[in-house]
């Protein structure tokens, strides 16, 4: 599994890269603080759910979570539906945060 930092994810958003963001937290979580990716629980990946995903298969897709466990599950699951390029975004929100309060 490709993972990467918090550091190395804000560069790039800040640089303007167009980045695909997926977050598989439970949706108060995602209403609470969320950087801007969708929106699809790990539930749902879990139980192969992955429609809304499938155009960016063969793309680039930074996947997060609070701390980066369900992420890394849910970048395992893909990887195994034929994702060809996920990361898990290491140390997720809780890391985003502390790194980049607001």
């Amino acid at each position: 599994m490709q993972t990467i930092t918090v550091e190395e994810l804000n560069a790039r958003l800040q640089a303007g890269e167009q980045v695909l963001l997926v977050d598989v937290r439970e949706p108060h979580e995602h209403s609470d603080f969320n950087i801007g990716g969708l929106l699809h629980p790990l539930g749902r990946i879990l139980q192969a759910d992955v429609d809304e995903l499938e155009s960016m298969k063969d793309r680039e897709v930074v996947i997060y979570c609070r701390s980066g466990n369900r992420s890394g599950q849910a970048c395992l699951m893909l990887e195994t539906m034929g994702f060809a390029n996920v990361k898990n975004l290491v140390g997720g929100m809780l890391a985003w945060r502390d790194r980049f309060p607001a």
